[in-house]
């Protein structure tokens, strides 16, 4: 169909705007470059992507967002901050930032099926919201539509804002004019790899989920990890944040305004204690609208009882 007028994509970012995000952009609808597709295989090949053996599925829709809607025209991206107002205190077991509130996915999903039902009543095109529910690349098709750029700590980082936020797409058959892609980079900067505990970064921008605590502590649940994480995880129970912890870019970093991700009480008093004496039952009640309820309990007792190997 033809290009949609300008006023139409300012109506869309309004919107998005008034639901909640704090970033909207859009992409071309079309395959990823091929230093991207290469990076991305290389990756694959050299099984850094670890325990997470989905990320080796559907190759096809991951370099071509197209085949995800038909008609498709262009990618919508989409962030929403998550940095907290208040924090855990001394004494608890750690919990990455992202999983301190309610779950992202129902957040995000509810602003983006509200987003995707206007976009679909001012142009009568087709619309896929995507949070986590489909085989595409946030952070490559954030940076295409010019809301940031990927970090060597693999994080999207919005210019003056940070990484701490959620990322969405919604796919469209709507054609709308693309913004300029983000070409910042991280310079000369290697913070984040010096910080990482276990040596995930590669200063080349590579990661390793076989080294990576957020990776082995959420997304792996065998019954026991590596003796090495032990040595180097410390407090953390729920993912890691120590790459953006010590993220320049991360210094202006505000408040969510979204009350939904606000630090839920049974966050601010997870102790090692507390776990030991939890239920199955019990874990599923306290985090039933948690993203720390994908861990499962047997997982988050497994972490919580990580003692030193030298100990």
């Amino acid at each position: 169909m033809p290009s949609l007028n300008c006023d139409i994509a300012s109506l869309i970012k309004s919107q998005a705007s008034r639901l909640g995000f704090d970033a909207c952009g859009f992409a071309s609808a079309t395959p990823v470059d091929d230093e991207a597709e290469s990076r991305y295989d290389r990756w694959i090949e050299l099984g850094h992507n670890g325990c997470m053996q989905w990320a080796a599925g559907h190759r096809d829709l991951r370099h071509d967002p197209s085949m995800l809607l038909e008609g498709a025209q262009t990618v919508i991206a989409l962030a929403v901050n998550y940095y907290p107002a208040r924090f855990q205190p001394e004494g608890t077991l750690r919990v990455a930032y992202y999983a301190y509130g309610r779950d992202y996915h129902e957040v995000l999903r509810e602003k983006m099926s509200e987003l995707a039902h206007f976009i679909e009543q001012i142009t009568h095109c087709a619309t896929r919201p995507c949070v986590d529910s489909a085989p595409i690349r946030e952070r490559y098709w954030a940076q295409r539509a010019g809301l940031g750029f990927i970090g060597r700590n693999n994080c999207l980082i919005i210019p003056g804002k940070g990484s701490y936020f959620f990322l969405g797409e919604i796919v469209t058959s709507a054609s709308l004019p693309p913004d300029e892609p983000c070409t910042l980079t991280c310079g000369n900067c290697g913070k984040c790899v010096e910080a990482c505990p276990a040596g995930a970064l590669h200063r080349e921008g590579a990661a390793d989920c076989n080294r990576c605590l957020s990776c082995l502590l959420i997304e792996n649940h065998e019954a026991t990890l590596p003796a090495w994480v032990s040595d180097v995880v410390g407090d953390k129970v729920v993912g890691c944040d120590e790459c953006q912890l010590c993220c320049p870019h991360n210094a202006p970093a505000k408040a969510t305004q979204v009350e939904d991700f606000a630090p839920t009480q049974a966050v601010m008093t997870l102790t090692r204690q507390g776990v030991e004496a939890m239920t199955s039952s019990q874990f599923k009640r306290a985090f039933a609208h948690s993203a720390i309820s994908r861990l499962r309990y047997k997982t988050l007792l497994r972490n919580a009882t990580l003692k030193p190997s030298k100990d």
